[in-house]
């Protein structure tokens, strides 16, 4: 079993995912049909966030030292996380509204591959950080996990615990999968080849198919499973499954767009309301909702191989792909002819196509 769903609070937990999932879904909706709805969410509320997020800050060691995001959510990755998100759905915006020169510029259509990338080697980095935690314990410099930075729980899976009280398993889980993220990285293809929707209402990448968008889910909710193993039911399947769904069902060629939009959504939520999915009794906070991992590093492993193995197989895809038609992978488009990219490819604007 990969997470502890069961006993008394199984049937929140359930309905909180089923909530976090639809949630995203319908605000991801909401700001992708119009403008007024993108910049609502990715202009004003961050805007607000902002200013509640330097308050807490500023009173962390007066009047807000036991504010949940001071508690929970104040280390250097989710703040990185969260403005990151919304660079890229911002960008996202220019582009497929065409603002400013910006987004008339042909070299910026490869914008989403950069912050895709960035995003991708600020959860690579935290990976290697945790792995760093297990070679200090297997050399003897960190020995203890309670009250400590790590140790070993009674399973034998090595642990750490970070400036946020979350405990995660280290070990070679994260070497696996921080490798499996860099080779995701050069699992996009057709960085410039980016579009607008005929509708105007959507970024089309339309090279971006299952091929990626599967090797990313999976490693992208390993390495939730890792480092935010107290998180990754929501950021980890209910996250990760809205944009994968959308993409699947009625918005063919958006997942990039689905994968922002959700992702800044979530990350401002769970900045100013880290306590509807932490449980930490000891600070006075003890959600229904909270699901931890079963923090067992047999566990973590295998689902960081598979995440290798999904990861080094797309990419091998992609070379046979670019080989077979003479191309390269990341100047040209190599799923041409493939259903996945024929359907996105239909949805992009005639015009586009043509310039």
């Amino acid at each position: 079993m990969l997470f502890q769903v069961y006993g008394d609070n199984a049937l929140y937990q359930w309905l909180g995912w089923i909530m976090v999932f639809a949630g995203l879904i319908l605000l991801n909706e909401f700001a992708r049909r119009s403008k007024v709805g993108g910049v609502i969410m990715f202009m004003a509320l961050p805007i607000a966030m902002t200013i509640y997020c330097i308050a807490v800050s500023v009173g962390a060691d007066t009047w807000a030292a036991n504010n949940p995001t001071v508690l929970f959510q104040n280390g250097w990755f989710h703040y990185a996380k969260v403005y990151a998100a919304l660079t890229g759905c911002i960008g996202f915006m220019i582009i497929k509204y065409h603002w400013g020169k910006l987004g008339k510029a042909s070299w910026f259509k490869c914008f989403p591959f950069v912050i895709v990338a960035i995003n991708i080697m600020i959860a690579v980095v935290s990976d290697f950080e945790s792995a760093l935690h297990y070679f200090d314990y297997m050399s003897g410099v960190i020995q203890t996990v309670d009250g400590g930075p790590g140790g070993v729980l009674q399973n034998g899976s090595v642990v750490w615990v970070t400036s946020e009280h979350a405990t995660q398993v280290a070990g070679w889980n994260n070497v696996f999968n921080g490798i499996a993220g860099i080779l995701n990285i050069f699992c996009m293809t057709g960085w410039w080849a980016v579009y607008t929707s005929k509708n105007k209402q959507d970024m089309i990448w339309a090279d971006m198919t299952w091929v990626f968008i599967i090797a990313y889910d999976i490693w992208n909710f390993c390495y939730t499973y890792n480092c935010l193993p107290n998180h990754a039911w929501y950021c980890g399947l209910a996250l990760l499954l809205a944009p994968t769904v959308a993409n699947a069902l009625w918005n063919k060629g958006g997942w990039i767009q689905n994968r922002a939009n959700t992702l800044a959504i979530w990350c401002m939520f769970a900045q100013v309301v880290p306590q509807f999915q932490d449980s930490f009794p000891s600070y006075g906070y003890d959600s229904v909702f909270a699901v931890q991992s079963t923090l067992n590093a047999t566990t973590n492993t295998v689902v960081a191989v598979i995440a290798l193995v999904a990861n080094v197989a797309a990419l091998g895809y992609i070379v046979y792909r670019a080989k077979k038609l003479g191309v390269n992978p990341y100047t040209k488009e190599v799923f041409v002819g493939t259903k996945d990219y024929e359907q996105a490819r239909a949805r992009i604007d005639e015009k586009e196509l043509a310039a």
